[in-house]
């Protein structure tokens, strides 16, 4: 009897040091001004979405506000979605450069990722097999966390060659494969090509051009964001 006396005490000053410590953490952010931490076994919560790419997502030559991930969280909240969209692209960034910065450009919470790289590989001729490897390492460490990612394709300049070409496009179709993620071809279809939505540059969408690409490949974000909800349960 007395051992079980002391192990339900116990357990009532465990519980009253938690309630204790959670109610420390929520004054100590409040007076720091920052909010507190997301519940995370709220299944009304807004879907957090990482876009990790280049500049084509860190929106090169435009306001912050006219970027692909900015605009891609207006149209979703305009559609009565609850969403954050993060912006990772950063400018001049290779497949291998997005794997090394993995870990610090996805935090924790992201339940979706747009995976946009591999345009530099092309234009720097990388090689398809390096590329490959970076994109599905990026891809097999996200699918650890369990986070659902639609992975978006380039297409080789055909000046680069017939060869290379083959081998740089067929990239994106076997991982989506292999890994089992979504896929948007060509990122910059309805695009390129297009004078009218590219910038002076030659390369680069403008807003109209960021767009058509949201408008491409928003029905696809749509069903990740469905399939994330129902997961939560």
């Amino acid at each position: 009897m007395w051992r079980h006396r002391s192990r339900s005490r116990s357990n009532e000053t465990m519980a009253c040091g938690a309630r204790r410590l959670t109610a420390f953490v929520l004054v100590a952010a409040l007076l720091s001004g920052c909010s507190p931490p997301p519940d995370l076994a709220d299944p009304n919560r807004p879907v957090k979405i990482v876009v990790l790419g280049d500049s084509l997502s860190a929106g090169f030559g435009l306001p912050s506000g006219a970027s692909l991930p900015a605009r891609l969280e207006q149209s979703l909240k305009n559609k009565g979605f609850a969403v954050t969209v993060v912006n990772a692209g950063v400018s001049g960034d290779t497949a291998s450069d997005g794997l090394r910065r993995l870990d610090g450009s996805i935090p924790g919470g992201t339940e979706v990722v747009i995976l946009e790289l591999g345009a530099n590989d092309a234009e720097q001729g990388v090689n398809p097999s390096v590329t490959k490897a970076a994109l599905g390492s990026i891809l097999r460490r996200l699918k650890n966390r369990k986070i659902t990612v639609l992975l978006t394709g380039w297409r080789a300049a055909p000046t680069i060659g017939p060869n290379y070409g083959r081998a740089f496009d067929a990239i994106y179709p076997d991982l989506a494969s292999t890994y089992s993620v979504g896929l948007y071809p060509f990122i910059l279809d309805g695009v390129a090509g297009n004078s009218r939505l590219i910038q002076f540059d030659g390369e680069h969408p403008n807003a109209l051009g960021v767009d058509v690409i949201v408008a491409g490949i928003l029905p696809k974000v749509e069903k990740l964001i469905a399939r994330v909800q129902a997961a939560r349960g």
